[in-house]
């Protein structure tokens, strides 16, 4: 360890309360907490926040240059099951001590950590994010938050309870788009939404295939029991790490979780959806062709439409009907766009359908424009904007670490554990084909499903109209990666 970092580390044992002095870069204000100015009760700042990130590689590594660019941070560790994925992070943060096991990491150097990010494929997100609450660290989470709709629901409660400040990675949340948007929502523009529709052309990733066989030799530099993690042993596969693991229900979330907490995003926020009450979803290619696609149930099909019916926050008797579209499926082009225009940003989107007119957007609710987009546009910006965007998402929940204040974070986990959990009750529905496949045949020839339609109770958390689905509601963990609460 360098000399800097060597100083900064001994710091530790005196720097415990930070300043809450947030300065969010909202529309040009700052907002000063009442004991900044000083007097009873005042405590002297921090300048640092001591960061661990675990899963370094890939997107974990963007996260954390992003977050390092404010002065303040120190990355001072390091966790990864793979040193080949963690070496441009090692390199860059040399400073930083190296862990594989993020549970040993957490039971020896827990005292010199301020806050954590989490950046593992998804099943491995909500048990090291709800043992980092647990001991008081901040936590900035990669979408989807979760893996499954029990632990979208524990993470939501337990932020409040344990009082943290917590971010979701869904940049596009503290984005100008999603606020244009919402401007045109409020002032009429489009009149009432009750469809919306969004869609993408993932996967980008293999689906609807049968898990390989033969037998692999596992690389030198992964430990792949703790790749594993939380989810069920099985023997080491090429090609699943580090990205095709987003096609198995073992690991990921399909292209639901990849991108739907981009896209949905929007429409979840500018009409302030709430609950889902019923969901419908077909899926494609449930049949064997020459690539053996079809009906496995341990991989997400190739593509599918789910349909949502959702209420408002504090009026429920206005539910907007989401409709989310993958592999493929996308909606009708609107008649009012010109031939020569994207529709959404091209491969994904999102479209308003109101009852004065559309709007749509693309990925990050970026590129927002009226339908047609040679309608005048004169409404007022009256919405406080994040400094520098969706770029932003990340400074931003540093300043609240800082603070130890999150009342104006765009993706805490009070909206980012609802906005996951309707993802996931959208991929149960999806889940559903499996179940009722199995039922019809089992094995062999598989023959087209029936959509299914599922009938979800919130406050009891489950399905109330195909009790088969509830088994994955809430799955169950490998010995010694519990979700222990």
């Amino acid at each position: 360890m360098n000399k800097s970092a060597n100083n900064e580390k001994q710091s530790l044992t005196s720097r415990r309360a930070f300043i809450k002095q947030a300065s969010i870069g909202l529309a040009g204000f700052m907002i000063l907490p009442r004991h900044v100015l000083g007097g009873r009760g005042f405590v002297a700042p921090s300048d640092r926040l001591y960061i661990a990130g675990i899963g370094v590689g890939g997107m974990g590594f963007q996260d954390l240059k992003r977050i390092s660019e404010d002065k303040r941070v120190v990355v001072a560790h390091l966790c990864d099951v793979d040193e080949r994925r963690s070496k441009d992070a090692r390199s860059l943060f040399e400073g930083a001590a190296f862990h594989k096991d993020w549970r040993r990491m957490m039971d020896t150097v827990s005292s010199d950590i301020d806050a954590v990010t989490i950046s593992t494929p998804d099943h491995n997100h909500a048990v090291p994010a709800l043992r980092a609450m647990q001991g008081g660290k901040h936590v900035y989470v990669q979408k989807p938050l979760t893996k499954d709709i029990y632990e979208a629901r524990v993470l939501t409660e337990a932020a409040q309870k344990y009082n943290v400040v917590t971010q979701m990675g869904n940049q596009g949340a503290s984005g100008d788009g999603v606020r244009r948007l919402q401007e045109w929502y409020d002032a009429g523009v489009i009149g009432e939404v009750d469809t919306v529709y969004c869609w993408t052309d993932r996967p980008v990733w293999p689906q609807g295939q049968a898990w390989p066989s033969g037998k692999f030799e596992v690389p030198k530099a992964l430990d792949w029991d703790l790749w594993l993690g939380t989810a069920p042993y099985k023997d080491y596969v090429d090609g699943l790490v580090p990205f095709n693991w987003r096609g198995w229900w073992d690991y990921g979330t399909g292209a639901l979780g990849d991108m739907g907490c981009h896209l949905i995003e929007a429409p979840f926020t500018v009409l302030g959806l709430d609950r889902v009450d019923r969901v419908e979803a077909s899926v494609g290619s449930v049949y064997v062709d020459e690539f053996k696609r079809g009906y496995h149930p341990e991989a997400f099909p190739p593509s599918s439409h789910v349909t949502m019916r959702v209420s408002r926050k504090g009026d429920s008797d206005k539910p907007v009907t989401v409709h989310w579209m993958d592999g493929g499926i996308r909606p009708s082009r609107p008649e009012e766009l010109l031939p020569s225009e994207t529709f959404g940003d091209g491969g994904n989107g999102v479209l308003f359908e109101g009852s004065k007119g559309k709007m749509m957007c693309g990925t990050y609710g970026e590129r927002p424009q009226l339908l047609p987009t040679s309608k005048v546009d004169n409404t007022q910006e009256t919405m406080a904007r994040v400094k520098d965007g969706a770029q932003g998402h990340y400074l931003q929940w540093v300043e609240a670490c800082m603070a130890g204040e999150a009342d104006y974070l765009s993706a805490s986990f009070d909206k980012a554990g609802p906005l996951t959990e309707l993802l996931l009750i959208a991929n149960l529905a999806i889940k559903g084909h499996d179940v009722r496949l199995s039922q019809q045949n089992g094995k062999g020839y598989v023959y087209p499903a029936r959509d299914i339609t599922l009938e979800w109770s919130h406050s009891d958390m489950k399905v109330t109209n195909l009790d088969e689905v509830n088994a994955f509601v809430k799955r169950t963990y490998r010995e010694g990666f519990e979700l222990i609460i």
